[in-house]
This record gives structure tokens, C-alpha cells and sequence, in this order.
């Protein structure tokens, strides 16, 4: 068997340099030069998932096939590398003490004292090597979550020391990102900052064998040398990473760099071929240069936090080169919408979004979207909550069910049209307890659902515990809101249509999680084609 090399990506001076992104997109040019790469992503918090983290807390949570509650991350290495991840590629210091502690409760230490060095960092390398030990992969990347220096990252950082050691030369690798400020006031960059960085990296034993360097201005030749000679790297091996208009163009940033030759140099493997960008480079240049500009409103209650609709926002780019057009994604807080001001709010909006979400805040507002969508003849599509609220909408405003509502929202509601599902009643846990994961939906013949798949039976990827009320089928279904799309094994209402409109569907699924570069998502490459369409009307 081939040994499998592994990349570990540590960052310093300041967080959100865009570790994942580099990761994502050194990951995209290895795959690109033949080399079957993944990326996991470690974490240094203690809840042992993001699921139960507010999305102000930590930008959207994102789900895989096999239901695991995952950081954001993961949602870029999927639409860079268009390959699914899972549980293993996503893993916390919550879940890294919860199994150890779990071990120690069934003897298995034998009655040793548990300690952080070995026991919680050898369960750290565990897992760093699950993904490596498949036989899958000739390459695993690996993000180290936080920066250098932090209490609660020590242990990763020195079972990467350990790691990297144990595997031998040239088996194991750190690329170390870091930030080269900008000073106006003195009209030059600093790389004090990142010398700090690299020295506290050291002194946990750690030498970086690639610096990659966040800056807004080109890094002089005179600056790389001098970053070289006190930060202990070879030349070649100080990688910029200059600002860019979007993520999208950063492997095509790090392939002019080097980035990729110099890791697989040190890697001690071939360059092989030059990296096939062929596909990659055709959607940006659609990206860059799109025929036709719609405003999308994205209605939902954490839009302060772009992140929270991170997978949202990324799969309209997706769809929006795919159509050759330009998706402004014009937020709009549901809290702040109701029946006197929804006009003046939507009046340039060729198309609404309403997002998904828990809670009762802002719901009204939402409903108030979703009627003014219908009635207006605007293209229309509600993820998860918002399908939930189409259905509340139509309910309350066609069938005249004043009350309708959630249980969610209100328990004591006399038409609950939405319903906890019958297996969620005895659950008080919150985390990993929602209907998660990739389940199948069986789409009726002749509907916009199928149309837009092009197919009778679909896998997308869910979260959430309130379900479509089946008692209400019949009589929505007879008033014009028509259920296309099921779930094959249970009989719940997936997908809610309706026909004569110029485009109105809710899903009760993420369809965004899926969306990749190479592969847009169907139902936000027809919702988009529909927004062009009405626009052009």
C-alpha cells in the first residue's frame, strides 16, 4: 500500500485568514494533477458538534450525507473539490474528550491516570489518520481550527508535533497561514507579526515548512527573502496570498505561486501532470462576466452574519454563472417585514428566497414574504422553514385557517399544518437528535420538482424536526398547493408546488448543501433561470 502523505494547515496571528479556503484550494490543484485528496477540518471548541451553536456564534452548521453536524468549513471543501465529506472529516475537542472520558468509564486505560499527553493526543492522531487508513486517499488535508498560541489549541498542535515525527520525512508536512498587515501610516507592510507566529509555532516544536501569507499589497522580493531568513523557510516555499474579488479565483492564485509544486516537492512525490482547470476556469470566466443582473431577497433572521446562509449565498454564485448572471442577494431581515411595508421593501426584488431557521422570531415576516411572492406572480423558493411557511401562508390566506400555524410557534394552534414528527416527542436531547442526512424523495410526474431534476427520485440532505401535517394533504392539495415530492419510506411531504405561478416551490431539505462548482444545484439554477425570465417580462 502507498504510504498516504498528510498536510497540516495551522494558522497564526489573527482567525479568519481563510485557513479553509487555502486548504480547499491547495486540495483542488493535488486533485487537479491526479491525486485523490480529502480535507478534515479539527476543532478546538468543546461543544462536540456545531448543531447546537447559534448561527451568530458560528456562521451556518453544515450537514453531510451521513448526518454529521459539521463546521462551515466542509461546505467549501465540497464545492471546491465536488466530493462528498462525513462524520470523520470533522472533529472537536468536545468529541475528542466525550470518547476518551466514554473509554475511561469502560476500563480501557486499565487504571491509568487519563491525561492530555498521551491519551487525549493519541485520540487526536486517531483520528487525524481515520481518513488515511480507508486505502481512499493518497493525500489528507488537514485545518487545525483557532491560531497558534491559544490554550485550547495546544493539544492539536502537539499531536501534529507528534504526527508529523512519527510518520517520518517526508510524509508529513505544516503550511502555516499568516496575516502581513498593512500600515497606512507608515506605507509598508510588517511582517513582525508573522515572525511572532512562526516563533511561537517553534517553541511547540513545530517548524513550518510552508508560510502562506495573507496581505491586501504585493509582497516584495526584499519582504519573501527576509520572511525566508527569520521564519527558517526555504524561498520558494513563501507563498503570497493577495487579496481576490472572490474565493473561487484562490487556487488559480496559489497554482501561479506554487503552492502545489513546492508541497509536493517536500512531499517527496511527482508533479505529474500540469493541473486540469479547464471546467473551473470556464464557470469563473462566467462569473466575471454574466449577461444578465437579478436582485434575490434572501428573507431570514440572522442575516447580520453572512455566514449564517453561507451555503446559500455560495450555491447562487454556482447558479448564477451557470446562467450566465449576476445574483445580488439583497438581505432582508424577516423581523422587520409586515403587511404595510413588504411593497416597499420587495419593490425591486426579482425573486425571494425565504431561508431556514428555528425559533419564532421573525416568522410572521416570513409568512408576510411568502404571501406577497404568491400573490405577486414572483419566483419563489423556501428552504426547510420557509417551506414550512408556504404551506402556513397558503393555509392561513387560501383554505382561510386564521390560525394555522407550527407547533413550533404555537402549541396551541387549531389547524397545526406543521407538525413535530411523531418520533421527535420523546427527545429532550438537542444535538445530532433532528431528522439529519441524506434521505430519498420520490417526485410526482409532471411537476416543476420533476422537471427541475429531470428525474423521478432524488437523496438530498436535511435538518430539522417539524414536518408537513399530513391530515392537511387533501384539502391543500385541492386548493392548489400541490405536494410533488414524498419521502418513499415514511410518506412525508418533501416538496409543496404551485402550479400556476411563474415559479413557487418549498423544499423541506437543504438543497444548498449540495451545490458544488462543478455541479450547481438544479433547484437554484432554475429558481435564478426563473428570476432572469420574470425580469426580462
Amino acid at each position: 500500500m502507498n504510504q498516504v502523505k498528510y498536510i497540516f494547515v495551522t494558522g497564526g496571528v489573527t482567525s479568519s485568514l481563510g485557513k479553509g479556503i487555502i486548504a480547499a484550494s491547495l486540495a483542488k490543484l493535488l486533485q487537479a494533477r491526479g491525486y485523490r485528496t480529502t480535507i478534515q477540518k479539527f476543532d478546538p471548541y468543546i461543544n462536540v458538534d456545531p448543531g447546537t451553536l447559534n448561527p451568530y456564534e458560528h456562521g451556518e452548521c453544515f450537514v453531510t450525507d451521513d448526518g454529521a453536524e459539521t463546521d462551515l468549513d466542509l461546505g467549501h471543501y465540497e464545492r471546491f473539490l465536488n466530493f462528498p465529506t462525513s462524520q470523520a472529516n470533522n472533529v472537536t475537542t468536545g468529541r475528542v474528550y466525550l470518547s476518551v472520558i466514554e473509554k475511561e468509564r469502560r476500563g480501557e486505560f486499565l487504571g491509568k491516570t487519563v491525561q492530555v499527553v498521551p491519551h487525549i493526543t493519541n485520540e487526536i492522531k486517531e483520528r487525524m489518520q481515520l481518513l488515511g487508513n480507508t486505502g481512499n486517499y493518497d493525500i489528507v488535508i488537514t485545518e487545525i481550527g483557532g491560531t497558534v498560541g491559544d490554550i485550547e489549541s495546544l493539544p492539536y498542535i502537539e499531536s501534529v508535533r507528534q504526527l508529523v515525527w512519527e510518520l517520518g520525512e517526508n510524509n508529513g508536512i505544516v503550511i502555516h497561514l499568516t496575516l502581513v498587515p498593512y500600515l497606512a501610516a507608515a506605507g509598508e507592510l510588517k511582517t513582525k507579526p508573522t515572525q511572532h507566529s512562526v516563533k511561537t509555532l517553534m517553541e511547540s516544536g513545530i517548524k513550518a515548512d510552508i508560510l502562506v501569507c495573507r496581505t491586501e499589497h504585493e509582497i516584495s522580493d526584499e519582504l519573501r527573502n527576509k520572511l525566508a531568513l527569520f521564519c527558517n523557510v526555504k524561498r520558494e516555499a513563501v507563498i503570497q496570498s493577495i487579496d481576490a474579488s472572490t474565493i473561487y479565483e484562490v487556487p488559480n492564485l496559489m497554482l501561479e505561486e506554487g503552492l502545489d509544486v513546492v508541497a509536493l516537492k517536500k512531499l517527496d512525490l511527482p508533479k505529474k501532470s500540469a493541473p486540469d482547470l479547464k471546467n473551473w476556469n470556464v464557470f469563473l470566466h462566467r462569473l466575471k462576466n454574466p449577461k444578465h443582473v437579478v436582485n434575490i431577497g434572501l428573507i431570514g433572521k440572522y442575516v447580520e452574519l453572512q455566514d449564517s446562509y453561507k451555503s446559500i449565498l455560495e450555491a447562487f454564485i454556482h447558479a448564477g454563472a451557470a446562467n450566465e448572471t449576476k445574483v445580488n442577494v439583497v438581505s432582508v431581515h424577516s423581523e422587520y417585514i409586515d403587511a404595510s411595508n413588504v411593497a416597499d421593501k420587495f419593490r425591486d426584488l426579482d425573486g425571494i428566497l425565504v431561508a431556514p431557521g428555528f425559533g419564532e422570531r421573525g416568522i410572521e415576516g416570513k409568512i408576510e414574504a411568502v404571501r406577497y411572492a404568491r400573490e405577486n406572480n414572483i419566483p419563489f423558493l423556501g428552504i426547510c422553514l420557509g417551506m414550512q411557511m408556504a404551506v402556513i401562508e397558503y393555509a392561513r390566506n387560501v383554505l382561510g385557517y386564521k390560525d394555522a400555524n407550527s407547533t413550533e410557534m404555537n402549541g396551541g394552534t387549531s389547524h397545526p399544518v406543521i407538525d413535530l414528527m411523531e418520533e421527535q416527542k420523546s427527545i429532550t436531547d438537542k444535538g445530532g437528535t433532528m431528522r439529519l442526512g441524506a434521505w430519498k424523495c420520490d417526485l410526482k410526474d409532471n411537476t416543476l420538482a420533476q422537471k427541475v431534476y429531470n428525474t423521478n427520485s432524488i437523496l438530498e440532505r436535511h435538518r430539522h424536526r417539524y414536518e408537513f401535517n399530513g391530515d392537511y394533504l387533501e384539502e391543500l392539495e385541492k386548493a392548489g398547493l400541490k405536494a410533488s415530492g414524498t419521502n418513499p419510506d415514511t410518506g412525508l411531504v418533501e416538496i409543496v408546488e404551485i402550479e400556476k405561478h411563474p415559479f413557487f416551490i418549498g423544499v423541506q431539505y437543504h438543497p444548498e448543501y449540495k451545490s458544488t462548482v462543478a455541479n450547481p444545484h438544479p433547484l437554484f439554477v432554475n429558481f435564478v433561470a426563473a428570476t432572469v425570465k420574470a425580469k426580462q417580462k
